[in-house]
């Protein structure tokens, strides 16, 4: 079971997706950037982009549907911008008479592994709160902001989260929040109570996957503890069992406005601090799919035996 949103999401289930076929993504339903805000604007549909990347990254390696899904128009009145599978799921939606049914039917298309599920039904929008005391609205406006975040909301304030999500979550064996953005892909699924409360009360091995690198306009200066407090802010202190961070830095690899996360050793007896080689050699301010999965599964067979 993965939380979160964005290319992190998908990273991760690209890795995850070659040890079971029990796997399932809850994604968030804020993004009102980009084609998908476009779509969620004018059609009214949750914002297929995030569910697009998942579905493919669960799917088939070697498929010309999941390539197809994929591609991206670059002209054309009214097409530029948008992918092919977000336009996909927008007409499933209403061939097929509902945003679950389009996901369902998407998923048998692309031969996806395990299922994609979205956090919540309602029409989610996000607002970040600075620690200048100023407010800002919507999910894409967050990245663009000079002051710090003190925290975000989301409104409706207590949305239902999706049922099957919550009874994915008590069920898990295994949960991993994260890579993402952490302000914008991975706390808005945690502040929707249902999600949050099955989080806290279930058994299963419970991992946070640090950023490699900070993000811009969201996580300027931040360690990896301020990433773990920042979740901690917005939820509880046992929210996890433990954190994965990177501990492989190739700085001669990285460009000048990239900014790793760095480790800063928390000291913390309610959480574990795993480092592992987690980075894309060709992309080092990124995660590798498949070092990322192996250091999850590695660590949740060792929590086993400690158990």
């Amino acid at each position: 079971m993965a939380l979160g949103g964005g290319t992190g999401l998908s990273v991760l289930l690209r890795g995850l997706r070659g040890y079971t076929d029990n796997l399932s993504a809850v994604v968030t339903v804020a993004d009102d950037g980009g084609s998908s805000g476009r779509l969620r604007k004018e059609l009214s549909v949750l914002p297929p982009g995030d569910f697009r990347n998942c579905l493919v990254a669960m799917s088939d390696d070697e498929s010309l549907v999941r390539d197809l899904f994929q591609y991206r128009f670059d002209q054309g009145d009214g097409l530029q911008g948008h992918s092919f599978g977000n336009l996909f799921i927008a007409a499933m939606t209403n061939v097929a008479g509902s945003f679950e049914r389009a996901i369902h039917e998407s998923s048998r298309v692309l031969a996806v592994h395990g299922r994609v599920l979205p956090a919540t039904m309602e029409n989610l929008s996000l607002s970040a709160y600075l620690e200048d005391g100023s407010i800002v609205h919507g999910e894409s406006n967050i990245g663009e902001i000079v002051s710090p975040i003190d925290r975000v909301m989301i409104n409706p304030e207590d949305p239902d989260a999706y049922p099957q999500s919550v009874e994915d979550i008590k069920n898990a064996e295994l949960i991993v929040i994260g890579p993402g953005s952490l302000y914008t892909s991975i706390i808005p699924n945690l502040l929707i109570s249902e999600i949050r409360s099955s989080l806290r009360v279930s058994t299963a091995v419970k991992i946070y996957v640090c950023n490699v690198a900070i993000q811009r306009g969201e996580t300027d200066g931040y360690s990896v503890a301020d990433h773990l407090q920042a979740i901690r802010d917005h939820t509880s202190m046992d929210i996890v069992d433990y954190v994965l961070v990177n501990n492989v830095f190739q700085h001669n690899d990285i460009d000048s406005d990239t900014t790793l996360v760095i480790d800063d050793k928390i000291s913390d007896a309610n959480v574990r601090v795993i480092g592992a080689d987690l980075v894309d050699s060709e992309q080092p301010f990124r995660h590798d799919s498949a070092k990322l999965a192996q250091s999850i599964i590695d660590m949740y067979y060792d929590n086993r035996k400690i158990v």
